[in-house]
């Protein structure tokens, strides 16, 4: 771990450190420069000081020894047999990363009474399958699992583990990290792999404002959790040559503070998750009543309508319609933003559909930066006429 530290002989107290700190995690206490819980590590302090009286003092914290952690692996979250579709895109970033390592990619399924869900995990590619199953497992409970995949971790030593950014994920991830004293970067966007197997994480941050790429070069095995529809999910494989490998742990791991009384399924809700064609509309549509052209423009195209933070907070959607960090990501075949500027945390959210169509009357717009095409214009004036040329089943190369 790296700490900053200040040569109080070369310091002048000029201050420039403390204007210059984004974290106001600088105070001046007894004609010293002292550094407080906020503090990032920024190092923006260093290179701000005229003096050269700020620097990193290496600790004597020791680091784990990588050649004894190899491959990746994937959690394979199943709720009721039913394995979560993002455990399929978490293998094909998972592959892509190994094949650069030239390691194995292998997945951890934790559960009770499978059927065929640990063949149907070995038909995407996979090296091994580790099986858990036992009737503890049988519902999801915090304690039990994290007792599994710290025994799985332990066992085969991993030095790259992916995880679904799902509510059984989030909650599962940070305390395996903890067991093991290593990093985990929640929600990334982008992950990529160097040869000394350091993960390089990806993930908006301040906001969404920049870009952060994050490293755990000191500690193993390295942790992502990834939201769904973010990756790609490979191809299934015609003769899958991957191992189910059947692993258990002592009973007395197992206990929990919670039982499972009852189980109820919450209500199915209309989600854009899996639409083929999102209309999303923005800040740029001025008034609640100007949403239904928005939604008869989706109802002929057979698609869903999405709305962006700002029109929540209006009221004028249901946080299951919305788009970006804080609400959903989405990969449909043609997604139409209308008077959306283009934020990073929206963008983060519909980046990878397969086409982006965007109306904005602003030319500078960020939206244009990603969309395949791109219309600048009044959205009162276009919209209506884009409406138009669906009902006649022709083309939009008029507008």
């Amino acid at each position: 771990m790296s700490l900053l530290s200040v040569d109080y002989i070369k310091c002048n107290l000029c201050q420039k450190c403390v204007e210059a700190c984004p974290f106001a995690a600088i105070d001046v206490i007894d004609d010293k420069i002292e550094f407080n819980e906020a503090c990032k590590v920024c190092k923006i302090c260093i290179k701000q000081c005229p003096e050269g009286a700020i620097s990193l003092a290496e600790t004597n914290q020791k680091s784990v020894n990588k050649d004894e952690y190899t491959g990746v692996l994937v959690f394979a979250e199943q709720v009721e047999g039913e394995v979560h579709p993002v455990t399929y895109e978490l293998i094909g970033k998972g592959k892509e990363l190994a094949d650069k390592l030239g390691q194995d990619v292998n997945a951890v399924l934790i559960g009770h009474g499978f059927d065929k869900q640990a063949e149907n995990i070995l038909g995407y590619g996979v090296n091994n399958v580790y099986v858990y199953d036992q009737p503890e497992l049988a519902h999801y409970r915090v304690e039990p699992y994290a007792a599994v995949l710290e025994d799985c971790i332990q066992k085969f030593k991993p030095t790259i583990i992916l995880v679904g950014a799902t509510s059984i994920g989030r909650s599962l991830a940070p305390r395996i990290s903890t067991r093991f004293k290593t990093g985990l970067t929640a929600d990334c966007t982008v992950l990529d792999v160097k040869e000394n197997t350091d993960l390089i994480q990806i993930r908006p941050a301040f906001g969404g404002n920049i870009m952060a790429q994050i490293i755990t070069p000191k500690h193993r095995p390295q942790m992502a959790t990834v939201r769904y529809k973010v990756m790609t999910a490979p191809a299934e494989v015609e003769n899958p040559t991957g191992k189910i490998v059947i692993c258990s742990v002592d009973g007395s791991k197992l206990s929990s503070g919670v039982s499972v009384l009852q189980v109820t399924k919450k209500p199915q809700v209309d989600s854009i998750v899996d639409a083929d064609v999102i209309i999303a509309a923005g800040r740029g549509v001025r008034e609640e009543k100007d949403m239904k052209m928005l939604f008869e423009l989706a109802e002929l195209l057979n698609g869903k309508l999405a709305v962006t933070r700002p029109l929540i907070e209006n009221g004028w959607g249901s946080y299951h319609q919305q788009i970006g960090l804080s609400g959903r990501s989405v990969r449909p075949k043609l997604i139409i933003t209308v008077g959306i500027s283009g934020s990073v945390q929206f963008v983060a959210g519909m980046k990878n559909a397969e086409c982006i169509f965007a109306i904005n009357s602003d030319p500078t717009a960020s939206i244009f930066n990603v969309a395949h095409y791109g219309i600048v214009g009044d959205l009162y004036e276009v919209l209506p006429r884009l409406i138009e040329q669906v009902k006649e089943g022709g083309t939009i190369d008029a507008l």
